[in-house]
């Protein structure tokens, strides 16, 4: 795998910290932070929303992966993001959704142009999906095979079915671009897929590449894991 693993007692609160540790830095408006979905993802927006005095308002916020469905839907990742940590921090400086409404295809060109233009992507947040997958860069979909670094962001589904929706998402290239890369990992029900990760199987999070890559996982993820591979 790639980068380092830390165990922490609480990864929204870890999370919290590291982001909030970046952004205070921030001076220039425009800083790109791309955010994610899931239960994991959810927690850790909260535990940002309650950080103070961090400057939103340099802030670009951008989407890392999306379901093509309504902004409004539930299933939405820019709704959770939204409910969780915007509505509660307030304005930023951009608020880019990934997706709106019409083909994934075309979705995923108009992110493209939007996010090619970026010296870098500043920090991306990823999750691990119990298949392996992260984004969604699910196994064996479309995705998993790009190689062109200069495509960023794509449409793509899970061959397998096991998540629903079309969707859109960065792909590895637009990954390693990022100044920073936190991948945050919770529970049990990410054991299995962390153990892969960590042991170099071919599953999609095992890709993941950056100059800064951190893995924050707490002990039910780890497990039994080899604690010489914990920072």
């Amino acid at each position: 795998m790639n980068g380092t693993v830390r165990l922490v007692p609480s990864v929204p609160e870890a999370f919290a910290d590291l982001v909030a540790a970046v952004l205070a830095k921030v001076t220039t408006p425009g800083y790109p932070l791309f955010l994610s979905g899931g239960g994991t993802a959810l927690e850790c927006y909260r535990a940002l929303a309650a950080r103070p005095g961090l400057p939103w308002d340099v802030v670009d916020v951008f989407v890392g992966d999306e379901r093509c469905v309504p902004t409004d839907d539930p299933d939405a990742n820019h709704r959770m993001i939204s409910e969780t940590l915007l509505d509660v921090v307030g304005p930023v400086h951009a608020d880019h959704p990934m997706y709106r409404s019409g083909p994934p295809a075309a979705a995923a060109t108009a992110y493209q142009d939007l996010v090619a233009g970026l010296p870098d992507l500043g920090l991306i947040h990823l999750g691990l999906g119990p298949d392996g997958h992260t984004a969604s860069l699910f196994p064996g979909s479309p995705a998993c095979s790009v190689t062109d670094p200069s495509l960023l962001v794509v449409d793509n589904v899970d061959p397998h079915g096991a998540n629903p929706h079309e969707r859109v998402t960065l792909t590895f290239a637009a990954i390693a671009r990022a100044a920073h890369t936190v991948v945050t990992v919770s529970g049990t029900s990410k054991h299995r897929a962390l153990a892969r990760v960590m042991a170099g199987d071919d599953v999609p999070a095992t890709r993941v590449t950056g100059p800064d890559v951190l893995w924050l996982v707490d002990a039910d993820a780890l497990g039994d894991l080899a604690a010489d591979q914990v920072a």
